[in-house]
């Protein structure tokens, strides 16, 4: 019911607008958030970078209602590639986009305009010596958001993809992406989904995540296991043994903020750990999904008021 309540709360403008201008920034949106700015990525990424850790960047901005605004998406994404490859930070940092930033929901050309923007990024990418990953959203841009991947991969094999193990379609999904040089991030999804599309228990979601992450363990592809849940990544390293997968041909992905000396851990027994790491301005969102995943979250957020009030 708190997961549910905190999800309802994200699309709430009246409750961002609460949220948005109280003074807790520092103290609680930027154990999540890397900061505003490109200089801000960048210099979080190098901190990372520093400690053996990899790190995908999301700039943080959903819902684009205009062609100006995907627009300006695709320039910030240029930008911070460039910015990350002029200070060497690349290969170890790529981009994480969400198709909704770049134009999807823009009418029936959304998906073609989101496509364009998709393909410029990824050119910017791969000219910065790295790669981009294409964020799942709703439910309901599942199959857009596939279709565009398809598309963007016959000229960018490299572009990562993304499914969600809530979904009840996603080990058939997982099984078509398992290819050679597939690169397929597997979380456990961050939306409130119908029970007609979606698992509605923690249980039966795990269940779904271990048989997804079996498919891609024994697949051609490049596993990237998103989750903080320690029986998870102890399965995942067991199913990669299973298979005589190393540590390069398969990696570990946390959120920035979350669970960071377990991220350390892993990096320090040999394994590939990225840290997905947002910043931007439009962060009230992602820090409501955040809040919704772990009640941990919740009570840090709290404190964090409290100390603030």
């Amino acid at each position: 019911m708190l997961r549910a309540s905190l999800l309802a709360l994200a699309g709430s403008s009246r409750v961002e607008q609460l949220v948005t201008t109280m003074p807790l920034s520092s103290g609680v949106v930027t154990r999540f958030v890397a900061g505003r700015a490109t200089e801000d990525a960048v210099k979080v990424s190098s901190e990372l970078a520093g400690q053996g850790l990899q790190v995908s960047l999301d700039r943080l901005g959903e819902d684009t209602l205009d062609n100006q605004q995907a627009a300006d998406s695709v320039d910030a994404y240029r930008e911070l590639l460039g910015a990350l490859n002029d200070a060497g930070l690349t290969p170890a940092a790529e981009v994480s986009v969400k198709l909704s930033a770049l134009g999807q929901a823009l009418g029936p050309d959304g998906e073609a305009i989101a496509l364009d923007n998709a393909r410029s990024i990824c050119q910017a990418a791969r000219d910065a010596g790295t790669t981009v990953t294409v964020d799942m959203e709703g439910h309901t841009t599942t199959d857009s958001t596939l279709d565009v991947l398809a598309a963007v991969r016959q000229d960018f094999p490299e572009t990562g993809a993304v499914v969600q193990s809530q979904l009840r379609r996603t080990e058939a999904d997982c099984k078509d992406l398992a290819s050679a040089g597939s690169r397929v991030r597997l979380c456990k999804g961050a939306y409130q989904e119908p029970e007609s599309v979606a698992y509605q228990t923690r249980s039966e979601v795990d269940r779904s995540y271990v048989r997804c992450l079996r498919v891609l363990m024994n697949g051609a592809g490049y596993p990237m296991v998103a989750t903080h849940d320690p029986r998870l990544v102890r399965i995942a390293g067991m199913l990669a043994g299973r298979v005589d997968r190393g540590p390069d041909s398969f990696e570990y992905q946390m959120l920035y903020g979350v669970r960071p000396d377990e991220q350390l851990r892993l990096a320090e027994l040999g394994a590939t750990m990225r840290v997905y790491t947002p910043y931007g301005d439009e962060w009230y969102g992602y820090l409501m999904r955040r809040l919704a995943e772990r009640p941990q979250n919740v009570a840090f957020f709290a404190r964090s008021l409290l100390s603030k009030s």
